[in-house]
């Protein structure tokens, strides 16, 4: 697992379990915005050979959607609108542009660090949701493996493509990632 530079902040979790239908709202935009982050990489030339891999992975961000989606029905939570995370955006909004190679190398590094919070957080929920609401609790039990394996799948076609650049771009985006995690966040979001 990635070596984060800063720990989740102590309000979140007491944050998310006061509001866990909004956070639930949260988590499907994210596992549809996931899916699309994969088919998004299959434009770049030089991921023509991992569109299975990604396709993989669009199709299971997509289930755990639907997933996700069952969850709020039976909830009686309404599916709406997105709030957007502004640790989400500082990391994608300093991906690189003008150079393909670059580009491709930071759209994977930040997929990975989504991914590696994204299990992580999935981890400390699955444990401190199980007096509150083990049916959540599993839930997210059940959800900690495949994003740990996205998290390894991004890191590794980033590495394929170029070791040195995606060690050095990681270690730049761990300090951003770590800025990014002491902005206070308000709103009860997985990030």
């Amino acid at each position: 697992m990635l070596l984060f530079r800063e720990k989740i902040p102590a309000d979140w979790l007491p944050k998310v379990k006061a509001n866990l239908g909004a956070v639930l709202v949260d988590h499907a935009h994210l596992e549809r915005k996931a899916a699309t982050t994969a088919i998004t990489l299959e434009k770049h030339r030089s991921l023509f050979g991992r569109v299975h891999e990604l396709n993989a992975i669009a199709i299971e961000e997509l289930q755990h959607f639907e997933r996700v989606l069952r969850l709020l029905a039976k909830r009686g939570v309404a599916f709406g609108q997105p709030f957007k995370s502004p640790w989400i955006s500082g990391l994608m909004g300093s991906v690189r542009h003008g150079n393909n190679h670059e580009q491709v190398i930071d759209h994977l590094v930040c997929s990975a660090l989504v991914e590696g919070r994204s299990c992580e957080k999935f981890q400390v929920l699955e444990r401190e949701l199980r007096a509150l609401d083990p049916e959540l609790a599993g839930f997210y039990g059940s959800l900690v493996e495949s994003e740990g394996n996205h998290y390894a799948t991004y890191l590794l076609m980033a590495r394929h493509l170029d070791e040195a650049e995606t060690d050095r771009r990681l270690d730049w985006y761990l300090d951003l990632e770590a800025r990014l995690m002491r902005i206070p966040n308000p709103l009860p979001m997985l990030h």
